[in-house]
């Protein structure tokens, strides 16, 4: 007999204030009384199942001596025999083996990477996921909704840890030291623990979807445990995975040109430019057939020094009417767009400001 949705938490409630109640699989004692707290243990119990501890064996070079061969991070099954993860996790690996839920181990192997937003897929055979985790909406995170973090803080397996949304933050904002996630615009930040070995693994909503992947967190320093968990938002993540399926390499914007930024230069160059402002990048190669080379952006010179030359390529300032102040500005804004889209540079020639119409290109396999 099933009971109207209302009615079914009216008694769990009041079985509750008896003793206990059952809520699924899960029997809880009379301390567990409020509807967050049956939220977070239904949700976290069906959750479990997907997800798995990921030990990466590093390759030798890698390692110096004392190091831990071993690197751990998180994962979960998104289909049958498919984990995503970060790529920094297994960005050195030798071999890679995962740990279900229930102990179990397995291989995996590397079956896609995206540095651009820090993703990996790994493939497993001989094994079915015991559960699979889907995604939900990123972009519709109201602050203060609830988050959970399921993965393998400090090899702790298992851990759950939850907390709530608190706002979008600039990549520029969470600085990184390992040149990894240049295509992602803005981080989600939580109060949800987000530490070492929750990499890679699943930030739920309270209907248990994935709206986030874990990725770093914030600290004053390095010596001071992170507070803040930091995870890139779910509906970027879900848009890699469906490109790596479908073509192999993620679909996000590029112009296929290097960049410099503006302020790195030498002042002389910039005068010699006319320009007055230390804000934007320059534009210094740009590769044959890119889509930067097909609307005839104009790199920049160097002599057998590898030292920039006068008179200076184009020098992006500005991206779709949105001014830039580095690379970085202009990377994370032509990354938002898709293969066949236009963007429009405001660019910086023969001392006039011109403007330039770019349609991106598809990305292929290198």
């Amino acid at each position: 007999m099933k009971f109207p949705r209302a009615l079914g938490l009216a008694l769990l409630l009041c079985g509750g204030l008896g003793g206990a109640y059952l809520t699924g699989r899960v029997t809880a004692q009379r301390t567990l009384v409020t509807p967050d707290e049956i939220n977070t243990v239904e949700v976290t119990q069906k959750a479990l199942q997907a997800v798995v501890r990921v030990d990466t064996r590093l390759q030798r070079e890698q390692l110096q001596p004392g190091d831990d061969p071993i690197e751990t991070g998180t994962g979960f099954f998104y289909k049958k025999d498919l984990i995503v993860t970060n790529y920094h996790v297994v960005q050195f690996q030798e071999s890679i083996t995962v740990t279900l839920f229930n102990g179990r181990r397995v291989t995996a192997r590397l079956e896609g990477v995206d540095p651009g937003i820090d993703i990996a897929i790994l493939r497993v055979s001989g094994v079915t996921a015991p559960a699979t985790l889907t995604f939900g909406s990123s972009a519709r995170l109201i602050p203060g909704q609830k988050m959970i973090t399921l993965g393998t803080p400090f090899r702790i397996q298992n851990f759950v840890g939850s907390g709530v949304f608190s706002v979008t933050a600039s990549a520029r904002d969470v600085p990184r030291t390992d040149q990894l996630g240049a295509e992602i615009s803005q981080y989600l930040t939580t109060t949800a623990s987000v530490q070492q070995g929750n990499s890679g693994g699943p930030v739920l909503d309270s209907r248990g979807l994935v709206v986030g992947v874990a990725d770093l967190n914030a600290a004053p320093n390095s010596l001071v445990p992170g507070t803040i968990g930091i995870a890139i938002p779910g509906d970027l993540v879900k848009q890699s995975l469906d490109d790596l399926e479908k073509i192999g390499v993620p679909q996000r914007g590029t112009l296929g040109a290097t960049l410099v930024d503006l302020d790195s230069l030498d002042p002389a160059l910039r005068q010699l430019a006319g320009l007055s402002s230390n804000q934007g990048a320059l534009v210094d190669q740009v590769a044959a057939g890119s889509a930067a080379a097909r609307a005839g952006l104009r790199g920049s010179l160097r002599n057998s020094k590898d030292q920039l030359l006068a008179p200076l390529g184009d020098i992006i300032v500005a991206v779709d009417g949105q001014g830039v102040r580095d690379a970085f500005d202009v990377t994370r804004l032509v990354a938002a767009k898709r293969p066949g889209q236009t963007v429009t540079l405001d660019v910086w020639r023969n001392k006039k400001r011109v403007q330039v119409k770019v349609t991106l290109l598809k990305r292929t396999l290198q």
